[in-house]
């Protein structure tokens, strides 16, 4: 399963990319790609919530295609960590970049997590311990 999301050019500033397949039996995985702020945080927000409806035990947040994460991206992360913990869930993220980890280290939403720096240990189809 693959559904690619891009932006649509409706006028609005900001780019971001995103791209929902499932690369193992089990696993979802949202790849995530651009800068996620004020603008872009909505399509942030759909591509998530398209997620938390996919019927697997293992939901991945890709973001070390993320150049920029501002505090409204952050709101749709909380949200979605929310959802997820309401359906017995636990989101995983994927994260590399400083700017993604930094702003979830200072804002001390990183516990929300499960945080992950290596795509195989995230895509694991057991839950993080």
């Amino acid at each position: 399963m693959s559904d690619t999301v891009s932006p649509v050019d409706d006028g609005t500033p900001g780019v971001i990319d995103t791209e929902l397949s499932q690369p193992l039996d089990g696993v979802a995985l949202l790849t995530v790609s651009g800068e996620i702020d004020s603008l872009t945080a909505p399509r942030l927000d759909g591509a998530l919530q398209r997620l938390s409806g996919e019927a697997t035990a293992v939901q991945v947040v890709d973001l070390t295609g993320v150049v920029f994460l501002a505090s409204s991206g952050l709101a749709v992360l909380i949200e979605a960590a929310h959802r997820a913990a309401a359906a017995e869930r636990r989101l995983r993220l994927l994260v590399q970049g400083r700017p993604v980890l930094r702003a979830l280290q200072i804002t001390g939403t990183d516990r929300l997590f499960d945080l992950h720096t290596d795509r195989d240990a995230a895509l694991l189809p057991h839950p993080a311990d």
